[in-house]
């Protein structure tokens, strides 16, 4: 089954979307008034860029920034450009691990392969494709992975982590370890000498 990748119809504001991402307030939600007014994209085209950043994870369907969305803005973010590509044309990364080194007719040819797309559809794909792989960085790493791996590393206990580093405390010198239990015996004012007996007898065999 042809599978449904995205394309922009203007791809020259790739760049500065990315960048002007880098300096601005995270919004509450990623609006168009947001990117005409803040962003400074007012194109009737640019308004594309919007289901471009759902599709790439960097927003959800309500247009909220994503946790990945906050990577855009450190020195992480070329390499969280590369992991929204790779969710958003994982089609392609499914047929060739290395679509993103591919250029010109080897990159159409695959996207036709994968989309199904005439030649119009086809260069439009590519076009955008090839425009994002630009801003990305797949060499250094999955950027998503990374701030995980530091979460979990964060999240371990302070006695696991101790016990994971070799430097577990030993307990200091003279420390006395023994215990002392104190135990209260409520006695029947009106009992006999056999049930005083038979009550300590009790407790003797309980704790000898």
């Amino acid at each position: 089954m042809p599978a449904s990748l995205p394309y922009l119809a203007s791809n020259k504001n790739v760049s500065t979307l990315f960048t002007k991402i880098a300096s601005a307030k995270v919004p509450p939600k990623f609006t168009h008034d947001f990117l005409k007014t803040t962003i400074g994209l007012a194109s009737t085209n640019d308004r594309q860029l919007i289901p471009l950043m759902r599709n790439l994870g960097f927003l959800d369907q309500s247009n909220t920034p994503t946790t990945h969305y906050t990577l855009l803005k450190g020195d992480k973010s070329k390499a969280a450009i590369a992991d929204g590509i790779k969710i958003a044309y994982a089609p392609l990364f499914n047929a060739d691990e290395k679509a993103n080194k591919l250029s010109g007719d080897k990159l159409k040819s695959l996207v036709a392969q994968v989309a199904g797309s005439d030649d119009d559809m086809t260069a439009r794909i590519s076009a955008t494709f090839s425009s994002l792989v630009n801003q990305g960085d797949f060499e250094g790493g999955s950027a998503t992975k990374a701030i995980e791996k530091e979460k979990e590393q964060d999240d371990v206990p302070a006695e696991e982590e101790s016990q994971d580093n070799g430097s577990r405390r030993a307990a200091p010198k003279g420390l006395r370890t023994e215990f002392q239990y104190v135990i209260q015996v409520q006695l029947p004012s009106n009992g006999t000498e056999e049930t005083y007996l038979n009550i300590f007898n009790a407790i003797r065999k309980t704790f000898v």
